[in-house]
């Protein structure tokens, strides 16, 4: 295991923001684009993982089961979601996120999916975590953002930022998305990172964004690999107020298909740590 990156902890609840704004064209884009990149350097969440146990509570709460609709979250996903110490838990400074391959309140597969609702939010800053990503056909990790008034506000209108999102059976390929009205689930504006001479599931890599007013940027390791402004979009751009966080590990669906013969269990997520910035 890597030895964890350290960082001295901020004890602070109010933060004034500094902002850095340069302008590039970068080499992962046309040679004629022009991207804006905002860096945010006040920290104001740090969940680093380093005590063994459950996660802090007044920060992650938990979806559980298999969706409202008892669906699989509205993408025919496998899984029964838990809160259970087998599925989610701190340890060796990592939190783990394990899928099983056991029989659960008629499932075949149980993971865990954590989120932030009600209890931490933000509009713009940057959002980042620190993970090694399970691998196989059909297993799905995420961490991503939902718009905090998706209770009064449905999916797709609350809008939806999926900082990393990978199929289990393409270890060296990841995708980050937007979804909002007018460009949601297959329509999503999306792009692909692909890893060159490593992979997603054999060593720990940076997922994270970089959200102003004016656009989103996506970022592995702090390359900067896409940026998304509301011309980029096919619909209203929602991504002007706070969303949470949410971490998981689905089974199957519509996005990755089921797991085969070849797919092995328990897969778990090693998350490092969570941190945001404004």
């Amino acid at each position: 295991m890597q030895q964890k990156q350290k960082l001295k902890k901020l004890h602070v609840n109010i933060c004034i923001p500094v902002l850095l704004i340069t302008f590039l064209s970068f080499w992962s884009c046309n040679v004629d684009d022009t991207q804006t990149v905002t860096t945010f350097s006040n920290l104001i969440l740090s969940e680093e993982f380093e005590t063994d146990g459950t996660p802090n509570p007044n920060v992650w709460g938990y979806n559980i089961g298999r969706g409202p609709n008892g669906d699989g979250w509205g993408n025919q996903e496998l899984q029964y979601y838990t809160d259970r110490p087998t599925n989610v838990r701190i340890a060796n400074g990592n939190l783990e996120i394990t899928v099983r391959e056991e029989t659960f309140q008629g499932a075949q597969y149980t993971s865990a999916r954590l989120l932030t609702k009600d209890l931490f939010d933000k509009k713009y800053g940057r959002f980042e975590a620190r993970i090694q990503l399970p691998t196989g056909q059909g297993i799905w990790p995420a961490f991503w953002m939902l718009g905090a008034d998706i209770d009064e506000n449905q999916w797709p209108g609350a809008g939806e930022i999926d900082i990393m999102e990978y199929r289990g059976q393409n270890p060296t390929v990841l995708i980050g998305s937007v979804h909002g009205p007018g460009y949601s689930a297959g329509n999503a504006i999306s792009k692909e990172y692909r890893l060159q001479n490593d992979r997603f599931d054999t060593s720990y890599h940076i997922f994270g964004i970089e959200w102003s007013p004016e656009a989103i940027n996506f970022y592995v390791d702090d390359v900067l690999y896409n940026q998304i402004t509301p011309e980029d979009v096919t619909g209203e751009w929602v991504f002007n107020k706070p969303f949470f966080l949410l971490m998981n590990v689905a089974v199957g669906g519509n996005f990755v298909g089921p797991p085969n013969a070849e797919t092995q269990f328990p897969q778990t997520m090693l998350v490092d740590y969570v941190r945001v910035y404004e």
